[in-house]
């Protein structure tokens, strides 16, 4: 604290070049702050001042030491405000990135809204990768692994890939048991609007060639068609179990070949990195790891306790 004291008794003396004035500033004497200025030049080595009878002067030493000094004071006086901040109610808008998918997750972001009610949500769903810094989002939602060393994340849980058919299509066409079996079904196809490209079947890599004969009875560019065309008993689909807990629960779909499916990832939550988290993004952060995670791995839970194995009907 006493080489603390010394810095600011510097600090102001090198912006008001006088010991007079810095004194007067921070309550002291000139002299003492003439006192503490030699005792911080004896201790580094190194003279801090030209001193004249009318003024002083920043050596080259005391120049650099002067922007150091700046610095440690503007950190001390940054973690206050942070600290501060910490204390305010969370309110103003955030600007958050969303896969296609991330709007089957609305149940949990409408939970935020309402216990935050000063927090308004930008919300951009899309397929692309977007640029978390250049676009100016606050934060992204990605089913991937974080790869931006500009980029700080927090890793929100796993989630699962499942083919699913709705009982009654089961009924009528028969459970496959294997993989090959899939060939006679009817198959509904998820396609990247962004590239074009089909959504991979969860299938074991010994079974990963069978993709390129399914059939393809019906093809969407988002998640929800494909839900309800399973639902309707249109066929069987491949989906993340977080976008059907509802009707896993239910008993309106139901999971097939789950010894055969071997595909799952990552759910992250990113957001620039920043010595200073706001507490509107803190806030976001914490309320998707306390309650979007928890509910992923429940309904992932009850669909392998519902769900009909290559193994049983």
């Amino acid at each position: 604290m006493d080489n603390l004291g010394s810095m600011k008794a510097f600090v102001q003396a090198a912006e008001a070049r006088s010991f007079t004035v810095a004194g007067r500033q921070l309550g002291l004497s000139s002299s003492a702050i003439g006192k503490a200025v030699v005792r911080m030049e004896e201790r580094l080595g190194v003279r801090l001042f030209h001193r004249s009878t009318r003024s002083i002067t920043l050596t080259a030493e005391g120049a650099l030491f002067l922007e150091r000094c700046r610095r440690i004071f503007s950190e001390i006086e940054a973690a206050e405000l942070e600290l501060s901040r910490t204390q305010e109610a969370p309110r103003g808008t955030l600007r958050v990135g969303l896969p296609l998918a991330g709007v089957l997750m609305m149940p949990t972001l409408v939970a935020f809204m309402r216990a935050y009610p000063e927090i308004t949500l930008d919300l951009d769903f899309s397929d692309r990768v977007v640029d978390v810094i250049e676009e100016g989002f606050d934060a992204v939602m990605r089913f991937a692994e974080a790869g931006d060393s500009r980029l700080m994340s927090r890793a929100l849980g796993t989630y699962r890939r499942r083919l699913v058919a709705a009982p009654a299509y089961l009924a009528a066409k028969g459970v496959p048991r294997t993989p090959d079996d899939l060939k006679a079904h009817a198959c509904l196809h998820h396609k990247f609007p962004t590239s074009g490209k089909f959504e991979r079947w969860p299938l074991r890599p010994e079974h990963a060639g069978i993709e390129t004969e399914l059939p393809r009875t019906a093809v969407a560019s988002t998640l929800e068609p494909i839900i309800f065309m399973a639902e309707q008993g249109m066929g069987i689909a491949y989906l993340p179990d977080f976008a059907i807990g509802r009707q896993l629960r239910e008993g309106v779909l139901v999971t097939v070949l789950d010894d055969y499916t071997d595909r799952s990832g990552p759910l992250r939550i990113l957001w620039p990195s920043s010595r200073h988290l706001a507490p509107k993004l803190r806030a976001f952060v914490d309320f998707l790891a306390a309650n979007l995670v928890p509910a992923v791995e429940d309904e992932a839970d009850r669909a392998g306790d519902s769900g009909i194995s290559s193994q049983g009907g």
